[in-house]
């Protein structure tokens, strides 16, 4: 064998060696180390990558706890569980040493302060009033020439627009419209419109058209300033006595726009029947809310994660009045669940499910897991998954992780979920973090 044979097969062994190392479990739970911890005051981690080493951890401060240990540095093997944990909040860093000596990792770990909360699973009454007049839809007029016009789209107002003002003042009743017109038609003056489209503001005029069939001014627009359905509350936080619910945003039925709140409430509701769900048919919740019910609490924010505003007390009829604690977005693992939902009535039941994937967000986004409904009580009930589920709580290990969001139009025993970090952060009792270097765990 020549010395360029030599070569090619010492550099096919070196090729696979690599390989090997790279498929080995102590090179992929090293490459999963991550560079940034995150956990609540007075909650203990745990972080597991049987790496069969011994290494020394130091710390920039006495914030933390290495294995029950405050000192600043702790010998540690990483063939066993890590554990840390924190009485106080605050950031430090952990440097990890192999054997003592050679630097191998530098932690940022960041202390929060401890939160805990009350899962839902009631079913609420929604009733959003808008920050103005919803545009959705536009109808022709006939004038007094025979003609069919439409002075909505003359205006080139578009389906998903928010009237905000006319003549100058603020106006989110749709009966007040009526009367605006009509002045405007017998003065023969256009309206002075300001309209919100998306996030810019722009001036129109409108000229309000005699319909000479119904006798009345018209403006050639369908329009709407409010919207009442059902959803399920997530959690209540009663420390900060804010709430959040639904899990998504609430959309115009018509031009599927999200409606910006200008008021709204939630109410007490009781559930009357299911339509159970199948292949290609999602079923619902059907429920009305109690005559006479008090008021839960306010609606603030319409958020891609659902409503969010003031409450008072919890609600009757919880699961469990005990608040537990929350899980970060990077917690959450693929694997047996639980989910808070009312089929009937106000009684809140427990069901099981599985997380069947998770995907590692960085940043708030939607669809953070996919749950499938295990729980054979629940499928024969609901079919699965049913409109106005969403908002339901799912906890695991004993920590709230997420809520239901949406359901697989073609597999109804499965779905999205979100995770409860993004909800937190909307309703404003997490404070948004930088964007994570994390990995998983």
């Amino acid at each position: 064998m020549n010395a360029y044979q030599r070569k090619r097969w010492l550099g096919l062994l070196l090729v696979i060696i690599v390989c090997m190392l790279g498929l080995s479990s102590p090179i992929q739970h090293f490459a999963a180390f991550p560079n940034e911890v995150r956990l609540f005051s007075g909650q203990l981690k745990q972080l597991d990558y049987s790496m069969p080493v011994h290494a020394q951890v130091t710390s920039d401060s006495q914030l933390l706890r290495i294995n029950g240990s405050s000192g600043r540095s702790t010998s540690i093997n990483l063939n066993k569980p890590l554990t840390i944990q924190s009485s106080s909040s605050g950031e430090t860093t952990l440097k990890l040493k192999l054997f003592g000596k050679i630097p191998f990792k530098t932690v940022k770990v960041n202390v929060v302060p401890d939160l805990r909360v009350i899962p839902g699973g009631q079913t609420i009454g929604v009733k959003v009033k808008s920050a103005g007049i919803m545009v959705v839809g536009h109808h022709q007029v006939v004038n007094d020439k025979g003609t069919k016009v439409s002075p909505g789209e003359t205006a080139r107002l578009q389906l998903g627009d928010l009237i905000v003002r006319i003549n100058g003042n603020y106006v989110n009743e749709v009966y007040k419209v009526a009367k605006l017109a009509e002045e405007a038609g017998t003065a023969n003056k256009p309206l002075q419109l300001t309209v919100k489209r998306g996030t810019r503001l722009f001036e129109t005029k409108l000229s309000p058209v005699y319909d000479a069939e119904d006798r009345a001014w018209r403006l050639g627009l369908y329009i709407r300033d409010s919207a009442a359905g059902v959803g399920t509350l997530t959690f209540y936080a009663p420390d900060q006595g804010v709430y959040g619910a639904l899990g998504h945003v609430i959309t115009d039925m018509d031009t599927q726009t999200p409606i910006e709140v200008g008021d709204g409430q939630i109410l007490q509701s009781n559930v009357t029947s299911i339509n159970k769900s199948q292949n290609g048919e999602p079923g619902e919740k059907r429920a009305h809310f109690i005559k006479e019910s008090k008021v839960l609490g306010n609606i603030e924010r319409n958020t891609s994660f659902g409503i969010f505003g003031k409450m008072k007390e919890l609600p009757a009829h919880s699961y469990n009045q005990q608040s537990i604690p929350v899980a970060f977005a990077e917690e959450v693992k693929e694997g047996p669940a639980q989910l808070l939902t009312v089929v009937n009535g106000q009684k809140v039941e427990r069901f099981n499910v599985e997380v069947v994937h998770v995907t590692r967000q960085q940043s708030p986004a939607t669809k953070g897991m996919v749950i499938k409904i295990t729980d054979r009580r629940l499928l024969q009930q609901t079919g699965g998954i049913v409109q106005g589920m969403s908002g339901s709580p799912i906890i695991q290990d004993g920590k709230l992780i997420g809520a239901v969001t949406h359901v697989f139009v073609n597999d109804p025993t499965s779905g999205y979920g979100c995770f409860i970090e993004w909800m937190l952060q909307d309703a404003g009792v997490l404070l948004k973090t930088t964007n994570l270097n994390l990995k998983a765990a």
